[in-house]
């Protein structure tokens, strides 16, 4: 429903959208809020068991891969056959170098000037994976540059290994030509190897995927930036073979194990497929009231929203951009308006309501209220008992300084007071009485 909408109305022409005016008319389907928590409770419960399922399905690869591998380790140390060599009264051949059992064809370095996008397909390190090959981006020859070079053909059964970078995070890039893999040509960096008659090549096949060949080249292979392996290094390695016949049973119970694995593998793929479409299919459920069952008892979501709006218009309706609005002055409860700036007569209307109005910088000083030359000095506020003379420049004479009848008179005036606030018990005003 909503991709419908966003699709009716996305303007523009190279890339489209939609504007926030469509975004906020946007009709959305709204439940009984009781039902909301129920479909929240429901998906919270559903997709937790999703999540688990799937990192539990997640495992399945590695398992896999450990799995064959150690099906192949059992299969070159002979474990995997024990029994069966044991009634048939055979035995393995003593270690040697691999050149003993098999040799091996290096690719030729055809010229690049000569690829062509059609024609017979020439076979790099590029499309060999483990354990099989892929033609994926493939370079091709034309058949008639080709004639000289039928030596390099490969052969459905060739076992094929690239000799640079020959191990990847995947294993090791050695694959077996199929029917599908012909014609094809080997090019240099690519070796195929030509058993002899005493090997059988899916025995090497098996051979050189265990866990002691690809240690072995591993150890041998030269360079950082591109690590690759010679001939010789890969003849150079140390192997034991049964006899033909067990070579072929070792075969057959390799490739049956290994078509467990592949339906095993086969059937992950599918349930991992289903696990991707769960979840959206799970909420799309959600959205169309299908999830949980209704309860007619519910309070309708009108009845919500209508109570929701008459909240805002009780709040005083919808308020602009920045900051809330504060109280206002006025109001009786004695709260007084932060605002910016001291206003115009603020001095006068706080003098003449008696309270001292609020400004920056410094807190203001207590002046005298003369109103007459014969009236008495005003008495100090006690918050601040008599504070000294203030500082400034520029200040009229008579304006809040200390006045007396002489000089012993004053000095008399400040030794009191000194006393007084030493004690702390009395406290005198220098231009007024004495209070208690």
């Amino acid at each position: 429903m909503l991709q419908n909408y966003f699709a009716d109305n996305a303007k523009g022409t190279a890339q489209k959208g939609i504007y926030l005016k469509a975004l906020s008319q946007t009709p959305i389907p709204l439940p009984p809020l009781a039902e909301q928590v129920r479909i929240s409770d429901k998906l919270d419960a559903l997709l937790a068991r999703v999540e688990a399922g799937r990192e539990r399905l997640e495992r399945v690869p590695k398992l896999l891969k450990r799995f064959r591998q150690s099906v192949l380790s059992a299969a070159v140390s002979g474990e995997l056959t024990r029994e069966w060599r044991e009634e048939e009264d055979a035995s393995w051949t003593a270690p040697a170098p691999l050149s003993q059992f098999t040799e091996l064809d290096v690719g030729y370095a055809f010229k690049s000037a000569d690829f062509s996008t059609s024609g017979v397909r020439l076979l790099r390190g590029d499309n060999i994976e483990p354990g099989r090959l892929r033609w994926r981006e493939a370079k091709c020859m034309p058949p008639e540059k080709l004639k000289d070079f039928e030596g390099y053909t490969i052969r459905p059964g060739d076992v094929i290994l690239a000799m640079d970078r020959p191990i990847i995070s995947s294993g090791l890039k050695i694959a077996r030509a199929t029917e599908q893999d012909v014609p094809s040509m080997l090019v240099q960096r690519v070796c195929r190897f030509k058993p002899k008659p005493d090997l059988d090549p899916g025995f090497l096949f098996v051979l050189l995927r265990g866990h002691n060949f690809i240690t072995y080249l591993g150890d041998k292979q030269n360079g950082t930036q591109v690590p690759h392996i010679s001939a010789k290094q890969i003849l150079g390695f140390a192997v034991s073979v049964p006899d033909l016949n067990e070579q072929a049973e070792i075969v057959r119970r390799v490739e049956s194990l290994f078509s467990i694995a592949d339906r095993i593998e086969a059937k992950y793929a599918a349930a991992l497929s289903s696990f991707d479409r769960l979840t959206p299919a799970l909420l799309a459920k959600a959205f169309r009231g299908e999830l949980v069952p209704q309860d007619p008892n519910d309070e309708p979501a009108s009845v919500l929203l209508d109570r929701i709006r008459a909240a805002r218009e009780a709040e005083g309706g919808k308020r602009g951009r920045g900051r809330p609005a504060k109280a206002a002055a006025g109001s009786g409860d004695g709260a007084e308006v932060k605002r910016r700036g001291r206003p115009p007569g603020a001095n006068a209307q706080a003098g003449a309501e008696g309270a001292e109005p609020k400004r920056r910088g410094r807190p203001p000083k207590v002046r005298e209220a003369v109103s007459e030359p014969d009236a008495q000095p005003a008495a100090v506020p006690e918050a601040v008992e008599a504070s000294a003379a203030p500082r400034g420049r520029g200040r009229p004479p008579g304006a809040g300084i200390p006045q007396a009848s002489s000089f012993e008179d004053a000095l008399r005036r400040l030794e009191e007071q000194k006393l007084v606030r030493t004690q702390g018990t009395r406290q005198v005003g220098l231009f007024g009485d004495t209070e208690d």
